[in-house]
């Protein structure tokens, strides 16, 4: 076991290899007591593969991992006895009843019969499933049986929770009152792991690792990563046609990048104010009716899709 205070997860050049592929590569991050760290990236970046090494359930194939102090490729059992962990699919049982998926998990994490009353309790209410408990699990609503199936994974109390892909098809109701469980956890002292590519989501981290192509190309705050990671200013352009204008903007000359973002093109720039003229003025000139444009503050989107079109110009050096 490491040092109390030591961060509960350790990550230093972590590699996995399938073959010739290389799904994670060279990963290195720390995540702290109470901290919410969110893996941010398409899919197939390697987010739910660094989860699963971390769980100990997938072995890497070099560097290390150390969770609540344990080697996850040497102890992988005692890093899952101390570790909440649930998947991107719905984890429980859909025909046995609610008290029976409760029960079955109590078992399996070996919650002493002492506080099994008070934690069934605890669930039932956290999940809104109060007077439910005899309810077949698979007739539940999706945002239902997520909390009912985070409940489950932090019934032994666990200091770290790993969460890959929780919220997938649920509806953003049920999705904001699943973060609002992941805060009150994070206040109590435990540090949760996130894979997510709800860019709302992402919003409530305390910090973000964006991962592309198996590699960590930021980490910081959601404040942090939009202040830093735009080289210029942004602008939105509402247009038609709106791939002429894409076309067009692309070709301009101090216009650093132009991505479609739903019905409109956002536009990066070295100066809003004096760029805007000019390129409403091109565009009109070539045919392009303009509807809208103006400066706007980045989005999480926005970052993501700048420094992974960077990662994707510069390759995997």
């Amino acid at each position: 076991m490491t040092d109390n205070d030591a961060p509960p997860v350790i990550v230093r050049d972590l590699v996995k290899r399938f073959g010739d592929f290389v799904a994670v590569d060279r990963i290195n991050l720390e995540a702290r007591r109470g901290e919410i760290v969110g893996f941010l990236g398409p899919n197939g970046a390697g987010k739910s593969t660094t989860i699963r090494m971390l769980c100990g359930l997938l072995r890497p194939t070099a560097g290390q991992a150390l969770v609540a102090g344990y080697d996850v490729a040497r102890e992988p059992e005692r890093v899952r006895q101390r570790i909440g962990y649930m998947s991107q699919k719905f984890s429980l049982y859909n025909d046995l009843r609610v008290i029976e998926n409760i029960r079955f998990f109590a078992s399996l994490y070996e919650v002493p019969d002492s506080v099994l009353k008070e934690r069934v309790s605890w669930i039932l209410d956290m999940a809104g499933l109060s007077g439910r408990k005899s309810t077949l699990t698979g007739t539940l609503p999706s945002g239902w049986k997520q909390r009912l199936a985070l409940g489950c994974a932090v019934l032994h109390r666990p200091p770290i929770l790993f969460l890959d892909e929780p919220t997938s098809g649920v509806d953003p109701i049920s999705r904001r009152q699943f973060w609002e469980l992941i805060h009150t956890m994070a206040a109590e002292g435990v540090t949760v792991l996130v894979t997510t590519h709800y860019m709302d989501e992402a919003e409530y981290c305390n910090r973000l690792v964006l991962i592309f192509q198996g590699r960590i190309v930021a980490s910081g705050s959601p404040t942090e990563l939009k202040q830093r990671a735009m080289t210029g200013e942004l602008v939105l352009v509402e247009c038609a046609p709106l791939g002429l204008a894409l076309d067009l903007l692309r070709q301009t000359p101090d216009v650093a990048d132009a991505a479609v973002f739903g019905n409109a093109l956002h536009v990066v720039v070295p100066e809003a104010r004096t760029m805007i003229p000019r390129l409403r003025t091109h565009l009109s000139q070539h045919g392009v009716i303009v509807a809208r444009m103006e400066p706007i503050r980045p989005s999480l989107e926005d970052v993501f899709v700048s420094l992974t079109a960077a990662q994707g110009a510069g390759g995997k050096a």
